[in-house]
C-alpha cells in the first residue's frame, strides 16, 4: 500500500514568518507534526511519502504513485486544503482527512472519502481495521481523550529537514483554563495530558542522530498546564539530555502565570526554552472577563512579563481588539502596552469566532455570525458582527498595525526587551545559515530598508550594553521586517 501523506500551503500570514524565512534560506517554519506522527501509527510495511506544500508542489507523479493521500490541515489552511482535495479526486484517489480543519468543518467537504477525526490515537486505529476487511466507513469521532504515553516517536525520516527553520515536538495536550474563544478544550480537553519524559527524550534523541542541532518548538498549548509533572520529570530530563550537545534552544506556549514560579522559569532556562509565547490578549479587564480569560484577572500583567523576561525567557504576546466591551480607547491602550511591556513578537488580531467555543456558540444563538473564520485572526477580517462599528474597529486595528511595527516604535520596544532580558542558556544558532543572515540583514536592513537608521543605532547600543545578545537583536529585526511585509500586504 503507498500512502501519500500531504500538508497544505499556508498563506502569507504573521506566523508564517515567510519573509524572515527567506535571511536564512528556510521554506516553512515548522514541519507537518500531525503527519508524521500519523505516518509512524500506519502499518510499517506500508510505503509512506510526504509533501509539504509549503516546501514544494504537489506532482502528477505523486498522485499516480500513491493508493490513498492523508491530508490534515488547520483552518487557516482551508484554500490549499481543498484545491489538494479537488487534485486528489480529480486523479481518482481516495482521500483520507483529519486534524483541526476536518474536525472543526466535516460538512464542508463532502468530497472527502474518510474522515478520521479528533485525536488519531483513537480513530485512526479504528479506521485501519475496518480498511483491512474492506469495510471503512466515512466518517469516525470519539469522545474520549486519549492516553497519550503510547504514542509513538514522529517519522522524522519523512521530512527534508534542511527546508525548515525549526522542529517540533508535542509534550502535552489540554488545557486547564476555558477561555471563550480558544477551541483546545473542544479538541483536547480541559485535563492536560502528558508524555513520559522518555518519549520526549526519544524524539529529542531521533532529531539530534538526524543532525538536528536549531530550535525545537513545544507546540502544547499550555506547556505549564501540568506544572508538577513539568517540573519534577520532564525539565529535570531536559537538563540532564542537554549536557556535552550542541544547545538546541526551545520555544514553547504557556499561561501568564508562569510569573508566579520563579523556580520553574529557572528550571525552563536550564532546560533550554528561551521563548514563550502567552496569550496576553488586552489590557482591559471586562473584556477579560468577558472572554472567561480569569488567569489573566487580577494582575500586574506588565509586571509579569517583565519578570519572565528578567528570568531569560522571551515573551511573545497574542493581543486580540474586538470584544463586545471594547472601545475605541483600547486601541491606544493596546499601543501603550505593548510598548512599554517589550513584547517584541506582538501578534494582534481581530476576534473570530471559531466552530466548537463558547463564543461561537454564543454569537450563532444571538444572529452575530457571518462568513467562515479565515482562521488568522491577523489578516483584518472577522466573522463576527461586533458592537462596535465595524470601520471603527478596523481602522483601530490598522492604526495598531501600522504603529507597532513602523521601524521607530518597533526598533524601541526590541531596545526595551533587551535591556530585560536575562540571558538564556541556548542562543541562536551560529551556524554558516545565520551567519549568512547577518550579512543579509545588513544589507537588507542596514542599507536597502527604511528601518537602516533604527538597525545600525540597534546594533551599536547592543554591541556596547549587550554584546552577547547581538543575534537575538538581529533575529528580532529580522523578525520587524517581516512583520511590516505582511502588515502592508494583507491589512494596511
Amino acid at each position: 500500500m503507498n500512502i501519500l501523506l500531504v500538508y497544505p500551503k499556508f498563506p502569507d500570514t504573521f506566523w508564517s514568518f515567510k519573509h524572515a524565512l527567506r535571511f536564512v534560506r528556510k521554506s516553512a517554519a515548522l514541519p507537518p507534526l500531525g503527519l508524521v506522527t500519523v505516518a509512524a501509527m500506519l502499518p510499517p510495511e506500508w510505503n509512506k511519502r510526504l509533501v509539504d506544500v509549503n516546501i514544494r508542489e504537489l506532482s502528477d507523479a505523486d498522485l499516480a504513485w500513491a493508493d490513498y493521500v492523508f491530508i490534515s490541515a488547520m483552518i487557516v489552511q482551508r484554500t490549499s486544503a481543498r484545491a489538494i482535495i479537488a487534485r486528489c479526486k480529480q486523479a481518482g484517489r481516495p482521500v483520507v482527512a483529519g486534524g483541526p480543519l476536518f474536525t472543526a468543518e466535516p460538512e464542508q467537504f463532502p468530497e472527502v472519502d474518510h474522515l478520521v477525526l479528533n485525536e488519531a490515537e483513537v480513530t485512526l486505529p479504528r479506521f485501519l481495521a475496518d480498511l483491512a476487511r474492506g469495510a471503512a466507513e466515512r466518517s469516525y469521532r470519539a469522545d474520549e481523550f486519549p492516553d497519550i504515553t503510547a504514542t509513538p516517536t514522529p517519522m522524522w525520516e519523512l521530512l527534508d529537514l534542511k527546508h525548515y527553520a525549526s522542529m517540533s515536538v508535542q509534550y502535552s495536550r489540554g488545557c486547564p483554563y476555558n477561555c471563550d474563544f480558544c477551541n483546545i478544550t473542544t479538541l483536547f480537553g480541559h485535563r492536560p495530558r502528558v508524555k513520559s519524559a522518555a518519549q520526549i527524550i526519544k524524539e529529542l534523541d531521533s532529531l539530534y542522530q538526524l543532525g538536528w542541532r536549531s530550535a525545537v518548538f513545544f507546540v502544547d498549548d499550555n506547556l505549564i498546564g501540568n506544572k508538577r509533572q513539568l517540573k519534577n520529570d520532564l525539565l529535570p530530563a531536559l537538563i540532564e539530555w542537554r549536557r556535552g550537545k550542541v544547545p538546541m534552544p526551545f520555544n514553547t506556549e504557556a499561561s501568564i502565570n508562569l510569573a508566579d514560579d520563579p523556580q520553574l522559569m529557572e528550571l525552563m532556562v536550564q532546560a533550554g526554552f528561551t521563548t514563550v509565547f502567552i496569550g496576553i490578549e488586552t489590557p482591559d479587564e471586562e473584556s477579560l472577563a468577558e472572554a472567561n480569560k480569569r488567569n489573566n484577572i487580577r494582575r500586574d500583567l506588565a509586571a509579569d512579563i517583565r519578570r519572565i523576561q528578567r528570568a531569560g525567557l522571551q515573551v511573545q504576546g497574542g493581543f486580540i481588539i474586538g470584544f463586545d466591551n471594547d472601545t475605541p480607547s483600547i486601541f491606544q491602550r493596546q499601543i501603550d502596552f505593548i510598548q512599554q511591556t517589550g513584547v517584541v513578537t506582538a501578534m494582534v488580531g481581530l476576534l473570530n469566532a471559531l466552530p466548537g467555543t463558547r463564543l461561537y456558540a454564543r454569537l450563532e444563538q444571538e444572529g452575530r455570525l457571518q462568513a467562515q473564520t479565515s482562521g488568522d485572526n491577523s489578516d483584518g477580517t472577522t466573522n463576527i458582527v461586533p458592537m462596535m462599528d465595524l470601520e471603527t474597529l478596523r481602522a483601530g486595528y490598522r492604526t495598531i498595525v501600522e504603529h507597532i511595527y513602523a521601524p521607530q516604535p518597533y526598533y524601541a520596544r526590541l531596545k526595551t526587551f533587551l535591556s530585560t532580558y536575562g540571558r538564556p542558556t541556548a542562543a541562536v544558532p551560529l551556524d554558516r545559515e545565520h551567519m549568512l543572515a547577518f550579512f543579509r540583514a545588513a544589507l537588507h536592513l542596514g542599507v536597502l530598508g527604511a528601518e537602516r537608521v533604527e538597525y545600525w543605532r540597534l546594533l551599536l547600543w547592543t554591541a556596547l550594553l549587550r554584546p552577547r545578545l547581538i543575534p537575538i537583536a538581529v533575529t528580532l529585526a529580522i523578525y520587524g521586517y517581516h512583520f511590516r511585509m505582511v502588515s502592508r500586504l494583507n491589512v494596511v
